[in-house]
């Protein structure tokens, strides 16, 4: 009787009561976020840092310890649930620099709420009860009462040092870690939140001088070809760049029971020059970034969207070169032009138009804007206009309708689900690029009508993945599995189609070479005519680059990834305990990766970076 006394006694002790809730929510945080979870992994990484503020609390507060220990409880709560919600929607754990992007992620709500299993409410239950308790329970009252006074220094003090020991255990030794999810679990995520918040930026950036388009070409492999092929074929012509939302390679020649998903783009990849081993080059800035690299041909920065830290910057871009050659250039695109900052980023790219909602209006409203049929409609118009002008254009198309979480109206319905689709994630985002499909036919035919389309080089491509495989469920994997008849994998869920078309002048093919976003830019020069000599880029020709390619990842991928050939390399704490997969097109047993690829990669992103980092500040005019 005396020892179940005692025990009764020390729960109900905020220290250990609280501990014991934040041990649950941190269980309930790592099996979301983690593979292969084991519980006792938080009593090492999780509960010292609990600890280490629950000590300050018995050290200092009295009157107000109950308010003290439900304020942190509160505090961890939300940064545990914020980990959740922000690794389902992004794959990555957030950190206070996340913060930046409060407005970004405000603004996509629907997307992330719609990630949530009820389950993760869970969280918040101790909260709303104990809140409910002490507001109308006077034996909770009695109890806050009786926890008001300062705990013993002695106690306070001990329990402060040997965590903060054991915090930094977990911390030092894990910091040269590559892997940001890996880290995150080494250390504990409490413990890797604070460890970002004052970790210092020790990146030299490299002198501009050094960075060299030669020194580019020799990391990434480049050999130079001295008789290109289609080189200039397209000179003069009109350029019309389609950057399809969400848009995965998987839905090329997809059917689901006997019905084509995407009709357009299936017969687009056999009149083109048809890229299927193609991936993205994006990261905290989704749709926006894409926009960036394949205007410019650099990389993503390390944190952040490119158009948050480069757009200041007088970026040298795909517009400008065109304009030298005599092109007038515009950009369209449903949203605000506030949205990830974009005013500033086409400022700094060097577009010298842009159309956004204060143009396209809200008729025929889906998420941020417009729907896409009104998108290609009025973009149809002006791009007759610019057409008329006797100038030859260049126009960035940015379709939005088939965007997370891929909810469109059932009057937007272009085909009939079969009924293991219908309600699941995989289902909607199916019928969304169906109209997706079916809207850039129309985009088409128009173009056609208006003699525009076989007078322009036209360029298609993916900005992003849509089916992340950590917002999947059950259900939803099981379907993918049915799509590709096997596991849906990392390197499934960043491979993005690339199809060029030319009437007349380019040759229908398929191109099985590995590309990426970054390579945009090149191309376009090389079927252009457009000289290189003075354009610093990252990327190369896909059309005379055959053989090899390396194609550094960031964000959807931990820091240190990347693409060669064959590979998608995936770091561990560091390279050596690393992980190959398969690229679709290739199998486990054709895998490599080298250590010199890794260490590559991880230069060109940082000279990518520091040349960027070191460029003059625009002004609005420019």
């Amino acid at each position: 009787m005396f020892a179940r006394n005692r025990f009764r006694l020390s729960i109900t002790k905020p220290f250990i009561f609280f501990s014991v809730i934040l041990l649950l929510k941190g269980y309930l945080a790592w099996m979301v976020i983690f593979d292969n979870v084991m519980p006792w992994r938080l009593l090492i990484t999780e509960i010292p840092f609990i600890w280490l503020v629950f000590s300050l609390i018995e050290w200092f507060a009295s009157k107000r310890k109950m308010a003290a220990y439900m304020t942190v409880n509160l505090l961890v709560t939300a940064i545990f649930f914020a980990a959740i919600m922000y690794h389902k929607y992004y794959g990555v754990i957030p950190t206070y620099h996340a913060l930046e992007q409060v407005n970004q992620v405000t603004a996509v709500s629907n997307s992330v709420f719609s990630l949530m299993d009820p389950y993760f409410l869970l969280i918040f239950t101790d909260i709303i009860v104990l809140f409910i308790l002490f507001w109308r329970s006077d034996r909770f009252k009695t109890w806050k009462q009786k926890h008001s006074t300062r705990g013993k220094r002695s106690f306070a003090s001990m329990v402060f040092v040997i965590s903060l020991i054991v915090c930094l255990f977990q911390i030092i030794p894990n910091r040269a870690s590559m892997n940001e999810t890996v880290k995150a679990q080494e250390m504990g995520i409490l413990n890797y939140e604070a460890y970002t918040i004052f970790e210092q930026d020790n990146t030299v950036l490299a002198d501009p001088e050094s960075i060299t388009q030669e020194e580019i070409n020799k990391l990434k492999g480049i050999t130079p070809v001295s008789d290109p092929k289609y080189q200039g074929v397209a000179k003069g012509k009109n350029i019309i760049m389609i950057q399809m939302e969400s848009f995965q390679q998987f839905l090329i020649n997809l059917e689901l029971d006997g019905q084509e998903v995407t009709p357009v783009m299936n017969k687009l990849a056999k009149e083109s020059l048809y890229f299927p081993n193609f991936y993205q080059n994006v990261g905290q800035g989704n749709t926006s970034d894409a926009e960036f690299v394949v205007n410019t041909s650099f990389y993503i920065p390390p944190r952040g969207a490119a158009a948050q830290q480069y757009a200041d910057k007088q970026v040298p871009s795909l517009p400008k070169m065109l304009k030298q050659d005599g092109y007038q250039s515009a950009t369209f695109h449903t949203n605000v032009v506030e949205f990830w900052n974009r005013k500033e980023l086409y400022t700094a790219i060097g577009f010298d138009k842009y159309y956004d909602k204060s143009f396209f209006g809200e008729p025929d409203k889906i998420f941020f804007g417009s729907s896409d049929e009104v998108l290609y409609s009025k973009t149809a118009e002006e791009l007759k206009k610019m057409n008329e002008s006797g100038k030859p254009f260049y126009a960035h198309v940015l379709s939005m309708t088939a965007h997370h979480p891929y909810t469109i109206p059932e009057s937007k319905h272009k085909m009939t689900l079969p009924e293991r689709y219908e309600g699941t994630f995989a289902g909607d985002y199916i019928r969304s690029q169906n109209y997706a499909d079916y809207a850039l036919g129309q985009f088409i035919e128009q173009l056609k009508k208006d003699g525009i389309w076989d007078d322009s080089l036209v360029i298609i491509y993916g900005d992003h993945l849509g089916l992340p495989i950590y917002s999947l469920d059950n259900d939803d994997k099981e379907l993918m599995k049915e799509i590709y008849g096997r596991e849906y994998v990392s390197s499934d869920m960043i491979n993005i189609p690339l199809m060029i078309y030319g009437e007349g002048y380019i040759e229908p093919m398929v191109m099985e070479q590995v590309g990426g976003q970054i390579d945009i830019l090149p191309t376009i020069a090389n079927l252009t005519g457009i000289s290189l000599e003075n354009q610093l880029h990252f990327g190369q020709d896909l059309i005379n680059q055959k053989d090899y390619n390396l194609l550094p990842e960031r964000y959807y991928l931990p820091s240190g990834s990347f693409i060669n050939s064959t590979t998608l390399f995936i770091p561990g704490n560091s390279f050596d305990d690393g992980t190959l997969h398969p690229l679709p097109h290739t199998t486990q047993e054709a895998t490599e990766a080298t250590k010199d690829e890794f260490d590559r990669a991880l230069k060109l992103l940082h000279l990518s970076n520091s040349y960027l980092m070191q460029l003059p500040e625009h002004t609005s005019s420019q």
